[in-house]
C-alpha cells in the first residue's frame, strides 16, 4: 500500500510544482489534490483498521497519512480559497516530524532516510512560501517539486514494486548525491525561468514593459 501511495505523491507533487511555475491552473490542480489526497486517506484508513492496533503497521503509514493530508488541504485550499496560512504551518509541523523519520529509518533502510530528508526539505519549502509568504522562492519551489517528485516518490516506488529497492551503502550515497543534484538544479532551473520572465516582461532597447505570458508567471498553489 505505501508504494502505491509513493505513486501516487509523485503525480500530486509534480502537478503542484508545475502549478507553482503557472503551467497547471490552480482549480484544476485542487481538484487533482483533493482526489489523491483523499484516496491515499481512504487507504490509510483501511490499512490501520486491519492493523489491530499493530505499532509497526502504524508507524509505517503515519508518513503517508501526512502526505495524504497535505494534499487534501492544498486542494480544498485552492477550491474554496481557504488561505494558505494554516496550511504552511502544517506543512512546518509535517517537515520536522520527516527529519524525525528519516532518523529513525538510518538504520534499518539509509535509503529511504535519504528520501525522507528530501521530503523534509520540500515540505520546510512548502512552510517559507505559505506560512512565512517569501514568495520570491516560488519559481524555485516549482522546479525542485517537478525533480523531486520523480527522484523521491515515483522512480523509488517502480523499484519497489518489481522489487528491487535499493540498499546498500553504494544506493545510499547515490541517493544522496542524486537528491542534492535535484535542488542544486532546481536552484539552476528557477534562475533561467527568472531570466527569460524578465525577457518576457521587458521590450529591450526602450524599458517598455509589456505583459508576461501565462507559461512564465508563477501561480500560487
Amino acid at each position: 500500500m505505501a508504494l502505491i501511495c509513493l505513486v501516487l505523491s509523485g503525480a500530486a507533487l509534480l502537478v503542484n510544482g508545475l502549478t507553482l511555475l503557472g503551467h497547471v491552473p490552480g482549480r484544476d490542480s485542487g481538484v487533482f489534490n483533493v482526489l489523491i489526497g483523499g484516496l491515499q486517506l481512504v487507504l490509510c484508513i483501511a490499512v490501520a483498521v486491519s492493523a489491530d492496533g499493530s505499532l509497526p503497521a502504524l508507524f509505517a503509514i503515519a508518513g503517508t497519512f501526512l502526505f495524504g493530508l497535505t494534499y487534501l488541504y492544498v486542494g480544498l485550499d485552492a477550491l474554496f480559497a481557504l488561505g494558505s496560512v494554516g496550511l504552511g504551518w502544517f506543512c512546518g509541523l509535517v517537515a520536522a516530524l520527516a527529519v524525525v523519520f528519516a532518523v529513525v529509518h538510518v538504520s534499518d533502510d539509509p535509503v529511504l532516510a535519504v528520501l525522507w530528508a528530501g521530503w523534509a526539505v520540500l515540505w520546510t519549502l512548502f512552510f517559507v512560501l505559505l506560512a512565512l509568504g517569501r514568495s520570491a522562492i516560488t519559481t524555485y519551489t516549482g522546479w525542485a517539486l517537478v525533480l523531486a517528485s520523480q527522484v523521491t516518490t515515483t522512480v523509488p516506488a517502480v523499484l519497489g514494486l518489481t522489487g528491487h529497492w535499493p540498499t546498500g551503502p553504494i544506493a545510499t550515497s547515490t541517493a544522496l548525491v542524486v537528491l542534492v543534484a535535484v535542488f542544486g538544479g532546481a536552484a539552476l532551473l528557477s534562475r533561467r525561468t527568472a531570466v527569460r520572465t524578465a525577457l518576457t516582461t521587458t521590450t529591450p532597447g526602450d524599458g517598455d514593459t509589456v505583459t508576461a505570458s501565462p507559461a512564465t508567471a508563477p501561480a500560487a498553489a
